[in-house]
């Protein structure tokens, strides 16, 4: 029986390739010895959905004519320069008697491998799945001699395929509406993209910062205590926050308050919290916990994490799960005393017990949490990994750990002082065991010293000296999102969740997107220039507000809708649900789209957008067809007449050379430049030349005036 494992990149086809032992490389495949199986591997997409034009030629020129885009059945191809891999798998499917789907264990990795499947005409195959979540030598020589169903994991690829596909038409369909309309009443901003998921995103972001704008800080008054007790002296307050500093006279006068007054302890209340460590690493979690410490966008950890994998010290990164199975927690278990070298940390008494905050098989499906493998690395080898990636594996580690160390237990304490009938409250805490804290939050940290407000010894009933004084503050606006921030909004819908553990008894949503893509959606909005990115908060630039202007009251804007299609996704997979129905609410999402929001973008008044942008953009000169200014828009300059039909454009690069802003100015003001460097050919020859603006006022090169000699 000939047999062909199929991975998902060649980094991965190696790890396999290793955990055989005896190998031989060959083009784009690896035979393995004495099996003679073989392994060979794509380059993440090898197949992509076909483009509007592939279907039919009206399709490929932008207009409102052709819309609504929808094929009858949907085309797929060899993504570019792609076609010699796919070529070498295609003939090593058609081949096989039994296929081994080895790509990522995931829904995403299920529909790379059944596309290239399907567009190999290989899927009346054997086929068998693995499905391992760590890339080290056992787990993968256990993967296989534990090979699932095929058909088991279908369903994934059903659902896998039915995002993409949808994705695609509301990309395709809704980009180009929202592009021309906008065009039609002067904004020319380039493409204006529109996502399923994408938009959804912005607008979250677009209305978090609106209500930063609108916000009037409004002021607030306060009434502070000092209190003298026999054996110290500790601050309180009263409660109540006034909002005029006349209501606060009010009660000072009200009850005969005078700046020093004797008081008496009417309560001390005491309570022990026994804090448990968090739970272990889901990787939104991860994400934005990365992003908070070390500033690294939530892109960039999941590749750190995904190197981290591939180097086999961490278990599969694209996990939505926080717990472990019974397996993991005893190979985790039997190795804390390796763990803590690598961490040069000691847990006096490890807690072994399988707690279910941890340890619940019954919660973990696809993948478990983001764990340290059983791999331990070398002090050496943790020398040769990026710094960064290196501080990544210890938090990981770090928080693994943590779920053997004692809890966090502190006694809080409440005293109430009762000055002339007023009650006024002070709070401390004292720490009794810093247990897993020590591991994530070492002691010399501000954020322990900031939490403990040391009171003095204290009875009730004792007679005591205060001081009292009045301070004013004011309200504060919402923060602004940073990018972890982001991800875990996109991933509860919205909802303030930060502080996870104090609301976990809520049930969130399915949220926006899934774990593997949140990221990319937040790099998306990043290159298409919606958002900016400055020292970690999120900003929507002016293109992004005026998408989120244009999307305003329709589901585009609606985060809780993208999360019901995201829950009803789930069902696909499940078989709850069926690709049809999910394609055909698109489609009538589509079509209802297309004629609302081009009606609301027709009837409203774009000018004070027009004018903003025109008062944004840098001018560099006149039109030369109508006049107006020439303004910069980004990846050209443009005339700020295009509203009244004017559509001269100068690029920013010409003929392989960066034209700067003075040669720009240069060239509309006398209608052409200099000699000028730097000019490529398409053979990569550089040449130098003049430019002109002809008649017409079409940029050119100056013709070459060849002197004659007498």
């Amino acid at each position: 029986m000939k047999r062909v494992i199929l991975a998902e990149k060649p980094s991965q086809a190696q790890a396999y390739a290793e955990s055989f032992g005896k190998f031989s490389k060959k083009d784009g495949y690896i035979v393995l010895n004495p099996s003679n199986d073989v392994i060979t591997w794509g380059f993440g997409h090898l197949i992509e959905l076909s483009s509007p034009e592939e279907y039919k030629d009206e399709w490929k020129k932008w207009s409102m004519k052709t819309l609504p885009i929808i094929p009858e059945t949907f085309k797929f191809k060899v993504g570019k320069g792609k076609a010699k891999q796919f070529n070498i798998v295609k003939k090593l499917l058609k081949e096989a008697d039994q296929i081994v789907i080895a790509t990522d264990s995931d829904r995403e990795g299920e529909n790379i491998a059944r596309s290239i499947i399907n567009q190999a005409k290989a899927n009346n195959k054997e086929i068998k799945r693995l499905w391992i979540n760590s890339l080290e030598s056992d787990e993968i020589q256990k993967g296989f001699s534990q090979l699932r169903e095929g058909r088991e994991f279908y369903p994934s690829f059903i659902e896998a395929q039915t995002r993409q596909i949808s994705d695609w038409l509301v990309g395709i369909n809704l980009s180009r509406m929202y592009t021309l309309s906008l065009q039609k009443k002067g904004i020319n901003e380039g493409v204006f993209s529109v996502g399923r998921v994408q938009t959804p995103t912005l607008y979250m972001i677009y209305t978090r910062q609106k209500e930063i704008e609108k916000f009037v800080p409004e002021p607030f008054f306060e009434l502070h205590a000092t209190v003298k007790a026999e054996n110290g002296i500790f601050k309180a307050k009263y409660a109540k926050k006034f909002p005029t500093k006349k209501e606060l006279q009010e009660l000072i006068k009200k009850h005969q308050l005078l700046a020093n007054n004797p008081g008496v302890i009417s309560a001390i209340d005491t309570k022990r919290v026994s804090q448990p460590s968090p739970f272990l690493f889901s990787l939104s979690d991860l994400q934005s916990l990365i992003n908070k410490k070390y500033k690294v966008s939530p892109s960039d950890t999941l590749k750190h994490v995904q190197s981290l994998y591939e180097a086999k010290l961490v278990s599969y990164p694209r996990s939505d799960c926080r717990h472990i199975t019974d397996s993991e927690f005893q190979y985790l278990s039997e190795r804390i005393e390796s763990y803590q070298g690598v961490l040069n940390y000691t847990i006096e008494k490890p807690n072994r017990s399988k707690r279910k905050r941890y340890v619940d098989g019954s919660k973990v499906q696809e993948h478990y949490a983001i764990i340290p493998t059983k791999k331990v690395p070398t002090q050496k080898a943790l020398e040769k990994l990026p710094s960064i990636q290196r501080e990544i594996y210890f938090t990981i580690l770090k928080r693994t750990m943590a779920m053997f160390e004692t809890d966090y237990k502190y006694d809080e304490t409440t005293v109430t002082v009762e000055i002339k009938g007023l009650p006024f409250t002070s709070k401390g805490r004292i720490v009794l065991d810093q247990g897993w804290r020590k591991l994530e939050y070492p002691a010399s940290k501000k954020t322990d010293k900031v939490e403990v407000n040391e009171l003095p010894l204290l009875q009730k009933n004792e007679t005591v000296e205060t001081a009292l004084k009045t301070s004013e503050g004011f309200t504060s606006p919402p923060k602004l999102y940073t990018e972890g921030t982001l991800i875990t909004a996109m991933k509860t819908c919205g909802k303030d969740l930060e502080n996870v553990e104090e609301k976990e008894i809520l049930k969130a949503t399915e949220g926006i997107g899934t774990e593997a893509t949140r990221a990319n959606v937040l790099e998306t909005l990043k290159k298409q220039h919606y958002i900016d990115v400055q020292k970690n908060n999120v900003a929507v630039t002016p293109k992004g507000k005026i998408l989120c202007q244009a999307v305003e009251n329709t589901l585009l804007s609606s985060p809780e809708m993208t999360a019901k299609w995201e829950t009803y996704l789930k069902k696909i997979k499940k078989e709850e649900g069926t690709q049809e129905a999910f394609l055909a609410t698109i489609q009538k999402f589509i079509h209802h789209t297309l004629d609302s929001s081009g009606k609301i973008i027709e009837n409203s008044d774009w000018s004070p957008t027009i004018k903003s942008m025109n008062h944004t953009h840098k001018t560099v000169g006149k039109c030369p067809i109508c006049e107006q200014m020439i303004i910069d828009k980004g990846k050209f300059y443009g005339c700020s007449g295009y509203s009244n039909g004017c559509t001269f454009t100068l690029p920013k690069r010409y003929v392989g050379k960066t034209l700067s802003e003075a040669t720009i100015k240069k060239l509309l003001l006398t209608k052409e430049t200099q000699l000028l460097k730097g000019f490529k050919k398409k053979t990569g020859q550089t040449f130098s030349a003049a430019l002109i603006l002809n008649e017409e006022s079409k940029l050119l090169f100056k013709p070459y005036e060849k002197v004659e000699k007498d």
